[in-house]
């Protein structure tokens, strides 16, 4: 019995040595106190958004020709009412100088016309007073008076030919106001199809034609970006929103929601967006912009000072965090109460208190509640 006795303790022995040293070792994660901080409720885009002008038309003439003249080039700064582009139109310049040369004609036939009209009428009232007194028969009056009146009718027919050269020689000008361009605000030439002497095209309903001259006014900018159709409800005009551009990635420019579209784009099937369209706050500090740029914008919905947080990338799937137990190196499954959350940080209302260290390496395999772990400061400081 004795050496029965002795052989169950060698093999006891012997057993907790081999679990000891085949124990599985405690897994390094980072870990991250919970302290206070600010948190908001934010909102991003779906898809890129874009820098746009304030101001920008596409600029093509109303009837297609050959191009003539070309005032500018690519980049130049125009003026409000500054001719662009004409294409040949000699043969409507023709037509102005006709009806310039027929409302000269009939201005005169027309001053000819009132002038016997006035003699006429004058003929007549002396027909009339010789009548009264007995010098003249009546039907000599009368064909006075009939005289007259045709003659003022002359006049009046005069003056309304006048009236149709004049009608004319502006249904001309018009017809010259469709082979010309001429900027309709104050901006810079973007881009022109076309070079002088080649042909220029407009383009026909359905078909998409490149315009002519592209005008941009790029003194007034903004951004107009798609949002989720779920969250259209939550945004509202004049709403605090941060800008940020692919060209500049270290800078952060505050603006305001100025407008909401009032319907939902379906660019496709599967993706409906609302579009967005930001304000910059202090454009004269956004600096050079230039038009197209790619920009991402986050609204802010609500925002708290020194409340509860944490990485909104440590909470797992039903709201719950891995909660570091340092008397026993173990993981503890704790379930939070969240507030508001954006990305980065969530608002913590409930479940944890400042000072707890929680898991944000959950990608490690092996992390879960009960696993033995280790702090990793090495990989925190990193």
């Amino acid at each position: 019995m004795r050496r029965i006795a002795i052989i169950v303790v060698i093999v006891a022995v012997l057993g907790l040595a081999v679990a000891w040293f085949t124990r599985p070792k405690p897994i390094p994660v980072v870990l991250t106190e919970v302290a206070e901080g600010k948190v908001e409720s934010t909102l991003a885009n779906t898809r890129a958004g874009t820098v746009e002008a304030c101001q920008r038309t596409k600029l093509s003439t109303i009837i297609g020709g050959r191009i003539e003249y070309l005032g500018v080039k690519e980049g130049d700064k125009v003026r409000k009412g500054q001719l662009l582009l004409k294409l040949w139109n000699d043969d409507q310049q023709a037509q102005a100088t006709l009806a310039q040369t027929q409302i000269a004609l009939a201005g005169k036939r027309s001053e000819e016309a009132c002038i016997a009209a006035v003699n006429a009428e004058k003929e007549a009232k002396r027909q009339s007073e010789l009548r009264e007194k007995g010098f003249v028969s009546t039907s000599k009056e009368e064909a006075a008076r009939t005289e007259a009146e045709v003659k003022r009718a002359a006049c009046n027919t005069a003056k309304a030919d006048v009236a149709q050269a004049e009608a004319k020689l502006k249904a001309t000008r018009v017809e010259q106001g469709r082979v010309a361009l001429y900027a309709p605000f104050d901006g810079t030439v973007a881009k022109i199809v076309g070079e002088l002497g080649e042909y220029s095209t407009p383009s026909p309903p359905g078909v998409p034609t490149p315009p002519a001259i592209d005008l941009i006014d790029d003194s007034c900018l903004y951004v107009k970006a798609p949002m989720d159709e779920v969250d259209a409800p939550k945004i509202n005009v004049g709403q605090p929103v941060r800008v940020t551009l692919d060209a500049l990635p270290d800078k952060i420019i505050p603006g305001k929601v100025r407008r909401v579209a009032p319907y939902v784009s379906a660019v496709e099937k599967q993706a409906r967006t609302v579009d967005v369209e930001v304000d910059f706050v202090q454009p004269e500090a956004t600096g050079k912009l230039l038009v197209g740029y790619s920009a991402d914008v986050e609204i802010v919905l609500d925002g708290r000072d020194k409340v509860l947080r944490i990485p909104t990338a440590a909470i797992q799937e039903g709201g719950k965090v891995l909660l570091f137990d340092a008397s026993t190196g173990k993981l503890e499954e704790r379930k939070v109460k969240a507030g508001l959350a954006n990305w980065e940080y969530t608002e913590v209302l409930d479940g944890l208190a400042a000072g707890d260290r929680i898991v944000t390496s959950l990608e490690k395999e092996g992390v879960k509640a009960g696993a033995r772990v280790t702090p990793d400061d090495k990989a925190k400081a990193r």
